[in-house]
């Protein structure tokens, strides 16, 4: 019994050590994205390819292809301090996108969990 329990204790700390978001990540939904967003400050980062970002794309944000070989160093350039808002076509690949500006030293990083059909069926001015 005490190596049962033993066991699943060392697998819960194990399994929290592991969470897939980090503290500095806010995953959001498309209103409450576009909210934060909007602000003054935040720096609106589409990760999609090139193509899927010319073919429409949320207002004033920036293109940084997270499948790139370029993305680390791209985004080396940016402030780490600074609130950044990311995007994608479904929310996955900005999610991983989040978690390596996240691992590389971003502080404040919002993800939206929809994709940019969603964002701009929710009002998100489109160029």
């Amino acid at each position: 019994m005490k190596k049962v329990f033993a066991a699943l204790f060392v697998s819960a700390l194990f399994l929290t050590g592991c969470s897939s978001t980090s503290a500095s990540v806010s995953n959001l939904g498309a209103t409450e994205f576009l909210e934060k967003a909007a602000a003054q400050d935040v720096v609106l980062i589409d990760v999609r390819t090139p193509g899927e970002f010319a073919e429409g794309n949320i207002a004033n944000a920036l293109n940084i292809d997270v499948q790139s070989s370029s993305f680390d160093s791209q985004i080396a350039q940016l402030d780490p301090t600074k609130t950044y808002a990311l995007y994608c076509r479904s929310g996955n690949r900005s999610g991983i996108a989040a978690e390596k500006m996240a691992d590389a030293g971003f502080t404040s990083i919002y993800n939206a969990t929809v994709g940019f059909t969603d964002l701009a069926a929710a009002g998100a001015p489109t160029a």
